[in-house]
């Protein structure tokens, strides 16, 4: 049985899928520093491992804002 502990590491193919992305967007955002990732040493190529914990921070940080609808009429200000 896994602890809490062990069961909070992921592939970056469970991080990606937990996230609905591909993996390489994924390591895409790692890259470009928007999301922590840990690399395993002792690989022959950079192998990740990613906690459940920071996927949630991550995507939880910047909430969405909702969008103002854009209107090229000027009419749209009129005062009734």
């Amino acid at each position: 049985m896994a602890t809490a502990l062990q069961s909070e590491w992921m592939t970056t193919e469970e991080a990606a899928a937990y996230l609905k992305v591909k993996p390489r967007s994924l390591l895409l955002w790692v890259r470009q520093g928007k999301l922590p990732a840990y690399a395993l040493s002792g690989t022959r190529r950079r192998v990740w491992r990613f906690r459940r914990d920071d996927l949630d921070a991550a995507v939880l940080a910047k909430p969405v804002v909702s969008s103002v609808p854009l209107s090229g009429h000027s009419d749209d200000r009129r005062i009734i």
